[in-house]
């Protein structure tokens, strides 16, 4: 049931991330991902998003991260000006393998998803939205220090693990940062990680103001 395909292409985003369960929009104008997206409605779907390592210089091929997350097209439009507006959801991390040499204008890589088989089950963490409070209010900080503007109400009525997700993806962390929270193990796990990096933006950015 769960035949993911070995070799997939990948899409390297620098400080961008997705997670299983959750769908991000993606506007796609760049000739070679033109192509994978074409490549990819005619077969199964399949893109793999993951993070190029911050590299010094100008680097024609940077090296990636060894985790990203698998997605699938679900929603495809045409513009009038030639790109695409695509909608990806994440499905399940992978890990790679080795990058493959190809003719094709972007990237593909040989996968393994055994390690992430936990990503499609429906098993909900023991973590109670009470437990976030304290996050969540220096989350808001952050993001609106940072001029972030997000809906909080409209997270608040999602399932935990969809707003643990969501606010990873849209926050305004790191490159590495970023990629920590995709790599963490399972959704408390990541809560922490979420935790423990906020407390150091605390102690560089914040002054004793408290934002209502």
């Amino acid at each position: 049931m769960n035949n993911f395909p070995d070799i997939i292409p990948v899409f390297p985003l620098s400080n961008f991330i997705i997670f299983p369960k959750t769908t991000v929009p993606l506007n796609i104008f760049e000739p070679r991902y033109i192509e994978m997206i074409n490549d990819s409605m005619k077969s199964d779907k399949y893109i793999g998003m993951i993070q190029p390592k911050t590299t010094k210089g100008n680097v024609q091929i940077p090296e990636l991260y060894k985790i990203g997350c698998l997605g699938k097209i679900t929603a495809f439009k045409e513009t009038d000006d030639g790109r695409y507006v695509i909608e990806l959801k994440g499905l399940i991390r992978f890990q790679i393998i080795e990058e493959i040499k190809s003719v094709k204008k972007y990237r593909e890589c040989k996968i393994d998803t055994k390690n992430f088989l936990n990503d499609l089950g429906e098993k909900k963490e023991n973590i109670k939205f009470s437990d976030l409070e304290l996050i969540f209010k220096d989350l808001k900080n952050l993001f609106e220090k940072r001029g972030f503007i997000i809906n909080w109400k409209a997270l608040e009525k999602q399932s935990l693990d969809e707003t643990i997700n969501a606010l990873a993806m849209a926050s305004p962390f790191t490159l590495e940062e970023k990629q920590i929270l995709l790599e963490a193990e399972n959704l408390d796990i990541r809560k922490s990680k979420i935790s423990q990096i906020l407390t150091t933006y605390t102690f560089d950015n914040y002054n004793n103001t408290t934002v209502q």
